[in-house]
């Protein structure tokens, strides 16, 4: 009887950028002969048929190959040599990195899709968008302003039960930004699920500028550096989510 072998997952966290120290991977070195070795679970080694056939995804002019030429090009444009040496600084922020691949894909109108609680970074984001030639249009989360008990939630599930609390409605985002023919879209702040919602309904090609995280001011980052409290935390007690 043939059994079905599962395969075990990559495991580029692995590889030689971390556990070597080196600051090379399989995937960068500049001499493959002296490249560190790849991880048991190389996706490259593995999957040389995904590999290959989403390389050539990159190529022409479709959407999917434009996209994928100017983030290229965005990636090396965001850094600067430093004069009588072979380092570089990089130069862009990610909102300059933003608004240098709108322009160069020739992007008109930029959806926002924001969180009601950054609305103040969502209208300053609009007034650089402006001045940079686009035509910025953002909707807020709470579109509609719909209890959160319509959706079948109890009061306990709100911030402050006994209150008015409308639920987020991303779909609506999406939907909104759609009929107004965004060219692109961005996401401000948008809660965990939401935001993926609002891709999935987004017609326009959708990046995040800034990730909820209401403990570490938006940089979700933060818990993972080692001397961090939460990062410690994260490893030794389980997260504990109500049934």
């Amino acid at each position: 009887m043939k059994r079905n072998v599962v395969p075990a997952p990559p495991s580029c966290s692995k590889c030689g950028v971390v556990w070597l120290k080196s600051g090379a991977s399989n995937c960068w070195s500049g001499n493959p002969d002296n490249a560190p070795p790849m991880p048991g679970n190389c996706p490259s080694k593995k999957n040389g048929d995904i590999i290959a056939s989403s390389f050539e995804q990159y190529k022409g002019t479709r959407d999917d190959a434009r996209i994928a030429q100017v983030a290229a090009r965005v990636e090396g444009l965001c850094y600067q040599p430093v004069p009588g040496s072979d380092a570089v600084n990089a130069r862009w922020t990610r909102v300059e990195d933003t608004i240098a691949f709108a322009k160069l894909m020739g992007y008109k109108k930029i959806g926002i899709a924001t969180c009601i609680g950054l609305l103040d970074e969502s209208e300053r984001l609009c007034a650089i968008l402006t001045a940079q030639g686009f035509e910025p249009m953002s909707v807020c989360c709470k579109a509609g302003s719909i209890d959160k008990l319509e959706l079948g939630l109890k009061e306990t599930d709100k911030v402050r039960p006994g209150t008015f609390e409308p639920a987020c409605n991303p779909i609506a985002q999406a939907k909104i930004l759609n009929r107004m023919k965004s060219d692109m879209n961005i996401i401000v702040g948008l809660c965990i699920g939401h935001d993926m919602l609002f891709a999935k309904y987004s017609k326009a090609p959708v990046t995040t500028l800034v990730v909820k995280d209401r403990v570490t001011n938006h940089n979700p980052a933060a818990v993972l550096y080692g001397q961090n409290f939460y990062y410690k935390r994260l490893q030794k007690q389980p997260v504990i989510v109500p049934e």
